[in-house]
């Protein structure tokens, strides 16, 4: 007997919930107020899966809840208009907050919604309102592959990972600073 074309569809939101709920991925939670982030971690608490918050944006008011559970948080987009109820309450603080305590913590920009070049502005902005310097590169490096599930390939210079290397003047964090040398693949194309 032949078999309908149906038969043969596939349905990837359904694999993506299967493999959220067989834990081989994080449950990747859009989520920017308190009140939804709580939401989000009674969903994951009741599934028993693992979760992450994307976008976080009052992560800081809620920041003991997220510690507790030892929530991995990606922060931002910081550098856009509160245009919206829920980025009310928008601030370069709570990455720094969220990592004080002990939190993974990422840095995003949301692109194209801020292009990804902001991306070390970001960081540098959540410096000045409070997180430290190792924390804030942290967040655009070995934090942003953890939280993918790739820390073993990319994200810190170690032996045996992929790595394209950036030399600044002067701190990633100060507006000054100007790019000296690139090397990808091990490989100098730009100085």
């Amino acid at each position: 007997k032949r078999k309908n074309l149906s038969e043969f569809e596939r349905d990837l939101k359904l694999e993506a919930i299967g493999l959220v709920l067989e834990k081989k991925i994080p449950l990747r939670a859009h989520a920017h107020r308190a009140d939804d982030i709580m939401t989000a971690l009674r969903i994951a608490e009741e599934f028993k899966v693992d979760i992450v918050i994307e976008h976080c944006t009052e992560g800081h008011l809620i920041v003991n809840e997220l510690a507790e559970r030892g929530v991995q948080a990606v922060v931002g987009p910081g550098l856009i208009a509160r245009e919206k109820v829920e980025l009310k309450e928008r601030s370069f603080r709570t990455p720094g907050i969220l990592a004080g305590c002990g939190l993974t913590v990422a840095l995003m920009t949301d692109h194209p919604a801020t292009p990804i070049q902001y991306l070390p502005l970001c960081a540098a902005l959540a410096v000045k309102e409070g997180m430290s310097e190792e924390d804030a590169l942290k967040a655009i490096t070995v934090n942003s592959a953890k939280i993918l599930g790739l820390e073993k390939e990319i994200g810190s210079l170690e032996k045996g990972k992929l790595a394209d290397l950036v030399i600044f003047s002067k701190s990633i964090f100060q507006l000054e600073a100007t790019v000296e040398k690139v090397l990808i693949k091990g490989q100098v194309v730009y100085e």
